[in-house]
């Protein structure tokens, strides 16, 4: 089918590549809750390859029943075979917080990508894609000719697009984007940065844009966050649910390199996942090989945000978009009252079975709303000490926050004034408001807030 590849470098080419059997095992697109649902898979795809190469009565198992096909494929083709595994870890993952289910998969699983090593001889290529891998429950603990490319610098920009293949050929693409939303070709460029690029799979390597956000703008000409549309796997919202998941200090956990491969259960570090899952990348190694991750870009930041807050909210609030227009409406037209009292009402109703939350549950709650409320305002959230938690301006208003758990507005708007918060705006012809919050882990709500305006 050499007619298939037209225009294409690989055409020049003096002869035409040999053509190989191909046995692609597709995980995807399946659920796996019952541990006949793997077989079910597993079998639908074997009785198709049985039926191209035939089948042997004495192969009963998955396992043996892969052998015994890679083996004719390659016998009756005079080829050797290429495997492609798609999302090779599916079932793992959705049965990562159930261990008998998860120890029944992992055997399957193991003998069927044992033939890698065990066929090798009748293999021409094989290929494994999926979110991470899974060190401690062994599933290629018999294989050793695997070769992980996740963080290899020759293949760290094969999945994305860097900046110089987007100039050489997209540019009619972007100038369309431009004319449509009657920008520049350089605040377009700008724009899809922002949004779309940052992806660095390797520490020395280019960054890479998300091709499907990036192809997904060009061709509707709007800048929509487009990851939020491709869902968020099951697993990574029950990792997301821990009281001690500490989003603030996220961009300031390091990361050892062995720590990409220790996921086990649902208390593992979440920070690998969320690399191999695509929320974060690199932003740096040091030079004790720790990794330090950050958000590629606005788009997946705000994506994961808003995925995330429902998860910190009741159930049955309104959606978390309507809860966010509200409470910027409210921000820039100068009602810090009514803000609050929009915050006390959705704390108020924290479901039972999430148990008594502690400080930690209150500030990711406020540093997930405030970063969403930073995409639309200008939002300053410091970590370090001598700064207030939170500072938020509009064209009209500047808000200093001071947050306190189990303490007293008192004591908020003290700091606030001792440490001089509100100084460098002093000669600033906006309205100012100093907020003063305490949270009781207690009553699980803001139980008291003062509002200061000069």
């Amino acid at each position: 089918r050499k007619e298939l590849f037209d225009g294409l470098a690989i055409v020049e080419q003096a002869e035409c590549p040999e053509a190989h059997p191909v046995l692609r095992l597709d995980l995807s697109g399946q659920t796996y809750g019952r541990p006949e649902e793997l077989t079910e898979v597993l079998d639908n795809h074997l009785s198709l390859w049985e039926k191209l190469y035939g089948a042997n009565p004495t192969e009963h198992s998955p396992a043996r029943r892969f052998w015994g096909i890679i083996r004719r494929a390659c016998e009756q083709t005079g080829h050797r075979v290429v495997i492609l595994i798609d999302e090779y870890d599916k079932p793992l993952l959705e049965a990562i917080d159930n261990e008998p289910l998860r120890e029944a998969y992992r055997a399957t699983l193991r003998g069927v990508y044992g033939n890698l090593k065990s066929c090798d001889a009748c293999i021409r290529f094989a290929m494994l894609t999926g979110v991470t891998k899974f060190s401690k429950l062994s599933i290629f603990s018999d294989l050793n000719n695997l070769d992980d490319i996740s963080m290899d610098a020759a293949y760290a920009t094969i999945c994305g697009i860097t900046e110089h293949e987007l100039d050489a050929n997209f540019s009619v693409g972007i100038e369309e984007l431009a004319r449509h939303n009657r920008m520049s070709t350089e605040q377009v460029k700008v724009w899809l940065r922002k949004q779309y690029d940052g992806y660095l799979f390797e520490e020395n390597a280019k960054n890479v844009y998300n091709p499907f956000s990036l192809l997904s703008a060009l061709s509707k000409k709007k800048f929509n966050d487009y990851w939020f549309g491709t869902g968020t796997p099951e697993f990574l919202l029950k990792m997301m649910r821990r009281e001690n998941f500490d989003l603030e200090n996220l961009p300031n956990e390091p990361v050892d390199a062995a720590g990409f491969d220790a996921l086990d259960t649902l208390n593992s570090n979440p920070l690998p996942i969320l690399y191999q899952s695509g929320y974060l990348t690199i932003d740096h190694r040091d030079d004790m090989d720790n990794y330090y991750l950050r958000f590629p870009n606005e788009e997946v930041e705000r994506s994961f945000l808003k995925q995330l807050l429902p998860l910190q909210i009741a159930k049955g609030q309104q959606p978390t978009n309507s809860l966010l227009v509200r409470i910027i409406g409210h921000i820039r037209q100068g009602r810090p009252e009514a803000f609050m009292e929009e915050l006390q009402a959705l704390l108020a109703d924290i479901p039972y079975e999430q148990g008594k939350p502690g400080e930690i549950y209150f500030r990711n709650l406020m540093f997930t709303i405030f970063r969403l409320v930073g995409f639309y305002c200008e939002v300053e959230h410091p970590v370090s000490s001598g700064r207030s938690d939170v500072v938020i301006k509009t064209d009209k208003y500047i808000y200093v926050l001071e947050l306190k758990v189990d303490q007293s507005v008192e004591a908020a708007l003290q700091q606030i004034e001792e440490k001089k918060y509100a100084a460098p705006y002093a000669a600033d012809p906006r309205k100012l408001f100093k907020l003063g919050v305490n949270f009781s882990t207690k009553t699980k709500q803001v139980d008291e807030w003062r509002i200061v305006e000069t």
